[in-house]
């Protein structure tokens, strides 16, 4: 009997039919969370036009070295999730665990390193609120600029830790041999959710991390 016949939900007419509406369900999901993010960064194109020192002042308080590290881990966390995809399209089962976990520990690393910089913030009094301290006289444009710094980054690492309970989801049922050569829909689309998380961080390090440090 034909694996992915096996896995056919009983909606559709065939793996074909399944496996394209599993897609399109994704990209739909992905579709608004795009817009959730572009509100977000709306707001902050919004009060960068209107504060630009401030802006830059503030963007150099950000460790420029940390968040190019972290740029890297999530480009290779990328890869090694595109690897784990295809190593489940050629029915390679162990391979495909293998790729899954280095994809979550890159990922646990990303979270990692951006808990260092949140706490350097804290120490440094850079953390929005009542213990919020920048002397000289834009120091609310600059408190502004980190409150969106921490509800940029702190969703998009809510987004994160969704992500790796997913693949680690992902790498439970390969493990157990869910995943074939003919059936690997949940993998690739778990791998969709997992490169658009990557390509939001794209976006926010340059409008973070570099609007303080032009040439």
């Amino acid at each position: 009997m034909d694996d992915s016949l096996s896995m056919v939900a009983h909606q559709f007419d065939d793996a074909a039919q399944q496996h394209d509406s599993s897609m399109l369900g994704m990209w739909v999901f992905l579709a608004t969370e795009i817009m959730f993010f572009g509100g977000l960064f709306m707001g902050y194109t919004v009060y960068r036009t209107l504060h630009p020192a401030a802006f830059e002042a503030a963007s150099r308080h950000l460790d420029v070295v940390l968040g190019a590290c972290n740029t890297g881990v999530l480009l290779t966390s990328s890869l090694t999730m595109a690897l784990a995809v295809r190593s489940a399209q050629l029915g390679e089962r162990w391979r495909t665990v293998a790729f899954l976990i280095v994809t979550m520990l890159l990922g646990v690393g990303f979270l990692g390193i951006k808990g260092s910089e949140y706490y350097q913030k804290y120490v440094d009094h850079l953390v929005p609120g009542p213990a919020f301290s920048f002397p000289g006289s834009q120091s609310r444009e600059i408190e502004m600029f980190f409150y969106l710094y921490f509800a940029m980054t702190g969703l998009h690492a809510i987004h994160m830790i969704a992500g790796i309970g997913v693949v680690a989801v992902m790498t439970i049922l390969a493990g157990r041999g869910r995943f074939t050569a003919a059936y690997y829909t949940p993998l690739e689309v778990a791998g969709l959710y997992w490169h658009f998380v990557d390509i939001v961080w794209i976006f926010l390090f340059p409008l973070l991390y570099l609007v303080g440090h032009r040439t």
